[in-house]
Order: structure tokens, then C-alpha cells, then sequence
């Protein structure tokens, strides 16, 4: 994905310099909840779980550009080698130390989906707390950052349903007398 123009030159020079830390902290973490999302998008595109799974993935790649949108507002600067970081040690997560890659599982769908949980509550709290800067700079829009602080609580109770599921057919599938799958 290009990155906005703004948020590739200049600095931010009305911004604390902790702000451009934390933001370009959570593109980090952005980058990489996008690379798992799609990854199970992808493997699960054909179950129960699929249509769900695609569509918050999709939300959550418009969320990403919307954290770079605001860092272009704020003239912030995208740090290139941590989201290139973000992606690798995301791909590298998919091997196992032998070198293959793994299959999904149901245990790798329940700690992926506990992954994307983790990683929504910390963009609920991104958001919020850009709420609260943007009481004191105008570049940044309330009223888009409180749809997106809504966005996420739908997010997590999404991924709290798939979970259930998830957990619920997990157990079932080890049940005494049943064999593993």
C-alpha cells in the first residue's frame, strides 16, 4: 500500500516527539494484525468462519490507512524499516523450526483469532487516545476517530463470537470417545 505523501517527507513538528513513536508503534502492529488477518482469511475462506474473517479483514486494511492518514495530517513520518520489520517477523511466525509451514489447525485458529483480539483492543485504545490529542489539534477529526473507536468495539465482539465458535468446536473435536481431527 502507497503511503500518503505527507506522511513520507517533512516531520512533525508540531507533534510531541512520543506521538510519532506510539504511531508508528501501532503501523507496526497494524501491519503485522493485516498479515495474520489475511492469512486466515485466506485459509478459512471455505468454512464456517470464511465470510466473517474476510470482512474483518477488510476492515481492519481500511483502519490501517487510516492510521496513516492521521499520521499524514499530523506530519508524522512512516518508519520504513519497522513496518518492513512488522511484515517479515509476521511471515516468519507462519514457520515452524523445522522450516515448514504450519497447517491450520484449530488450535492456530483460536490463538490467531486471541492474536487479532489483542491487537483491536490496543487499536480501541490508539484510537481513544488520539481522541484525546485531537481536543488540542484540529488536524485530527473527532468525529472520523469516534466512528473508527466503534468500529473496533464491533471488531471485538466479532472476534469474540468467531472465538466462542472456534473454542466450541475445538473442545468438541477432543471430546472422550470422539477422535482428533
Amino acid at each position: 500500500m502507497a503511503v500518503p505523501a505527507a506522511a513520507r517527507s517533512g516531520g512533525a513538528r508540531d507533534a510531541p516527539p512520543w506521538l510519532g513513536i506510539y504511531l508508528n508503534d501501532h503501523l507496526t502492529a497494524a501491519t503485522a494484525g493485516v498479515g495474520l488477518a489475511r492469512r486466515m482469511a485466506r485459509g478459512h475462506r471455505r468454512s464456517a468462519y470464511g465470510g466473517e474473517l474476510a470482512r474483518l479483514t477488510a476492515e481492519l486494511i481500511q483502519d490501517r490507512r487510516s492510521l496513516l492518514r492521521c499520521m499524514a495530517s499530523l506530519g508524522i513520518p512512516v518508519r520504513r524499516a519497522q513496518v518492513h520489520a512488522a511484515r517479515a517477523a509476521e511471515r516468519a511466525a507462519r514457520l515452524t523450526p523445522v522450516g515448514r509451514t504450519r497447517r491450520r489447525s484449530g488450535v492456530n485458529t483460536l490463538v490467531g483469532l486471541e492474536t487479532l483480539r489483542l491487537g483491536v483492543e490496543g487499536k480501541a485504545l490508539l484510537w481513544r487516545s488520539l481522541l484525546a490529542v485531537a481536543v488540542h489539534d484540529t488536524r485530527l477529526r473527532t468525529d472520523r476517530l469516534a466512528a473508527l473507536l466503534e468500529r473496533a468495539g464491533r471488531q471485538l465482539t466479532a472476534l469474540d463470537s468467531l472465538h466462542a465458535r472456534a473454542a466450541s468446536a475445538l473442545l468438541a473435536s477432543r471430546a472422550p470417545g470422539r477422535t482428533a481431527r
